[in-house]
């Protein structure tokens, strides 16, 4: 018989304790205990045989004098989509786990399956989410359907890596980590238990057999990445997709990454055959008219090796209120006014009504 073992986990770190706490020790959170049931097998043969796929690949690591270490580049795998391989730092780097999140609908899934099948490789695309007749209707939407994308629908870790073992594929697509679950743990789906033992055994796997995994992740209703903070500590490179489920573009930042720069970014348009990446960010940025308008100005930036245009839109009218009000759309109010009160302060430029700017630019 297996050992019952209750714990309870912090919702934010992840942290255990064995009673009930209303403030995190270790982040310090309120009200994010909850109670979770791990079983252990006694045997532990599950246990140990999800830990050791892959470790006949590779010999065991063993401690090397740091000036004996052969640093050479890394041989990246490049894929069609140039703006994934911008955002990544130039390709995917073997062995490393990358993590995706962003909000229900944006299109994580069809990068992941428009990127699955561009690279030339052999890739297995995991989903425990949609059955193989879903994913190959978008398929069909998509693109091309090539033979080395391998389609796999299964929840539990010890036999995806089983068919991973078997099929030797060089990319993996988890789509997503809330949705695996391990052997070793009794807890549901989705817990923090399970997101933690998950994330760890693909990490393994992947250091182990040089074989590079994207993982899908939900987010929460702050925006943030649903599970503990571990996951994003123990993956090489945090990608977060971003936009307005209103609007076509998209956008993919990079919040960390351990082979390349976090300030790039990839720009993409959602459409009816799949994304399409914009590779011109000017056609977004820049009104796409030749008349004259007051209050518009345009200015070039860098957004990492990018050069930019930005247009900017301004309009001042009479204040229906008792005091001007000012708004921002597309940009950060907040900073909005830090930058008001440095044009007020150094160029001494009245920003407050209409009238105010009429007299500074006669001189009055």
């Amino acid at each position: 018989m297996s050992k019952i073992k209750k714990v309870f986990v912090c919702t934010e770190c992840g942290a255990s304790a064995p009673k009930w706490f209303g403030k995190c020790p270790s982040c310090e959170s309120w009200n994010t205990c909850v109670e979770e049931v791990i079983a252990r097998t006694t045997t532990q043969e599950e246990k140990q045989r999800v830990w050791e796929v892959g470790s006949a690949t590779r010999s065991a690591p063993r401690p090397i004098p740091l000036p004996d270490i052969q640093a050479g580049n890394v041989m990246r795998l490049i894929t069609p989509n140039e703006e994934l391989n911008r955002v990544l730092g130039g390709g995917i780097v073997p062995g490393s786990l990358v993590l995706i999140g962003g909000q229900p609908g944006i299109g994580k899934s069809t990068l992941m399956l428009q990127i699955a099948m561009q690279v030339p490789a052999k890739v297995l695309y995991v989903s425990g989410e949609e059955s193989e007749e879903q994913i190959r209707m978008r398929a069909d939407r998509i693109g091309e359907l090539r033979p080395n994308c391998y389609v796999l629908t299964e929840t539990n870790t010890g036999k995806i890596l089983t068919h991973a073992q078997n099929l030797q594929p060089e990319l993996i697509v988890i789509d997503s980590i809330q949705t695996l679950s391990s052997p070793i743990i009794e807890s549901i789906a989705g817990s923090v238990s399970q997101v933690r033992e998950c994330a760890g055994e693909l990490q393994r796997y992947a250091k182990e057999t040089n074989i590079p995994i994207f993982m899908i992740g939900h987010i929460t209703k702050e925006g943030d990445i649903a599970g503990p903070k571990l996951l994003e500590h123990i993956v090489d490179t945090v990608l977060q997709f971003e936009g307005d489920r209103h609007y076509t573009y998209r956008i993919l930042r990079t919040l960390k990454n351990r082979f390349g720069s976090t300030d790039e970014m990839g720009i993409y348009e959602m459409q009816a055959s799949g994304l399409r990446e914009v590779s011109n960010p000017s056609e977004l940025l820049l009104s796409q008219t030749d008349e004259e308008l007051s209050g518009s100005a345009v200015a070039a930036t860098m957004e990492g090796m990018r050069p930019m245009l930005i247009e900017t839109q301004a309009l001042v009218s009479k204040a229906v209120y008792g005091n001007p009000q000012r708004t921002a759309t597309g940009f950060d109010l907040r900073r909005l006014s830090m930058l008001l009160a440095v044009f007020r302060k150094a160029v001494r430029l009245p920003i407050c009504t209409k009238r105010c700017i009429f007299e500074y630019c006669r001189g009055d």
